[in-house]
């Protein structure tokens, strides 16, 4: 029963077949190639059953094992490396068709390639997935055939291959990589410049050339009889909360992406970039409900807790509950911190509903809201009308752009922070929003 379900028909056999009943056809027109034609057949058959022996005479006539990463990284190219070694005395072709996950919806995978005996190669192709979760792959099939190419024999490998797709983790460690290396202006990371002192007192030292003369200590200096100057440091763990909307108007998708997704993906390459520059970082995730809340810790390991919690974030068509936000912040924040909330607003109405919360919050703590440009619209916005239909729809999606822009000096009027920003460029716009902010010394 093994046997019939691993053996296939080459489609060159078919060829083959195809020759053999043209000259059948043919020999009633020329008798002399009837006799030809049965002698070709027996020959078929004969190296049919050849090609069988060859291909079965070995029980690990091929080897292959598909080389998955631990996790999958969501909106990114992951790559997925697949090596096969033939054991075949001879050269052995081979086609490879692996079952992808059915999220991918890729139905028409398939990589040929030539073997000699005993040689080993890798096929590397890339996945992008756009959902997180859990990815089954199914088998791995190995389709080996002599140069006959008369029948193909099928070797399964690795069925039901489990991985979990997480936040984008390639784009956390790029945005790490970039603050090492301090090349940050080479992603659109902005070099701010510092303003004045931070407010974390240090010690007081005696003066030396060079020193500020305006952080003279005058009271230490009468007591020491010699100037003594006041020493700062920068100040460093302050807590930061990255507050994401799960609601409906985060399930909007852009290039293949929810806005839920890009949240996600940049709360925790800042959160990387926050914990190494020793601030606490935490979050909160929340719609109807409080969904998820992580307290801000100064722990690199802390990180590891974030992303387990990012992993298991939904949307849901709901409402989001603005005044259980500011509640449970009032409750649980009890420090001044920085609050970076990642929500959506398409109609200033709703913006103007939210407004009593969102200046509460900002009241103790410094309060930065994070909305989206609609890219669909502006792309729309950029194209020539060429008839009366077109006008309108210009119309309307220059309407809501102005909204948008409207909504975000509102915000700034009641001495709110903004980031109103394209979907791809969420991460670089959040980080230099957060150096800007420590920068001025506004936390």
């Amino acid at each position: 029963m093994q046997f019939i379900k691993s053996l296939y028909i080459h489609n060159t056999f078919f060829w083959y077949i195809a020759v053999l009943a043209g000259c059948f056809m043919l020999s009633f027109w020329v008798p002399v190639l009837y006799p030809m034609a049965w002698v070709l057949t027996l020959v078929l058959s004969g190296l049919f059953l050849f090609d069988i022996y060859l291909l079965y005479a070995n029980s690990k006539g091929v080897a292959a094992e598909r080389q998955l990463p631990k996790k999958l990284s969501n909106s990114d190219l992951n790559a997925i490396t697949i090596s096969f070694r033939s054991h075949y005395p001879f050269k052995t072709h081979i086609t490879l068709i692996d079952e992808l996950p059915q999220q991918f919806q890729k139905r028409d995978f398939e990589h040929s390639t030539v073997l000699l005996q005993g040689h080993k190669q890798e096929f590397e192709y890339s996945v992008r997935p756009v959902e997180r979760g859990e990815y089954v792959f199914g088998n791995l099939n190995v389709y080996a055939s002599t140069s006959l190419k008369i029948i193909k024999r099928r070797f399964i490998f690795q069925k039901d291959q489990m991985v979990p797709v997480y936040p984008s983790i390639i784009q956390m460690q790029q945005y790490d990589f970039l603050a090492i290396s301090n090349n940050l202006t080479q992603f659109g990371l902005k070099k701010i410049r510092r303003i004045g002192h931070t407010q974390e007192f240090e010690q007081i030292k005696e003066y030396v050339a060079g020193d500020d003369i305006r952080t003279v200590n005058w009271k230490a200096t009468a007591k020491q009889n010699q100037l003594m100057v006041n020493q700062f440091q920068d100040e460093k763990s302050q807590p930061i909360y990255s507050i994401i909307d799960t609601g409906r108007v985060m399930k909007m998708p852009f290039n293949g992406l929810k806005l839920l997704d890009y949240a996600i993906n940049s709360t925790l390459a800042f959160s990387n970039v926050a914990l190494k520059r020793n601030d606490k970082t935490g979050m909160v995730a929340f719609s109807k409900n409080i969904e998820t809340f992580v307290p801000a810790v100064q722990k690199i390991t802390h990180l590891n807790t974030i992303l387990e919690q990012l992993y298991n974030i939904t949307t849901a068509f709901t409402d989001s509950d603005f005044g259980l936000l500011y509640a449970q912040v009032k409750r649980k924040i009890t420090h001044r911190s920085l609050l970076l909330l990642y929500t959506n607003f398409e109609h200033i109405s709703a913006l103007q509903r939210q407004m009593p919360f969102l200046m509460a919050m900002s009241k103790k703590h410094v309060l930065v809201v994070i909305f989206f440009e609609n890219t669909e619209l502006e792309s729309l916005i950029s194209t020539d009308a060429e008839d009366l239909q077109t006008i309108y729809h210009k119309t309307i999606a220059e309407k809501f752009s102005l909204e948008k822009r409207l909504m975000q000096k509102e915000l700034q009027r009641h001495g709110i922070q903004t980031i109103l920003t394209k979907p791809e460029q969420l991460t670089i716009n959040t980080i230099n929003k957060y150096l800007e902010i420590k920068a001025r010394g506004l936390l």
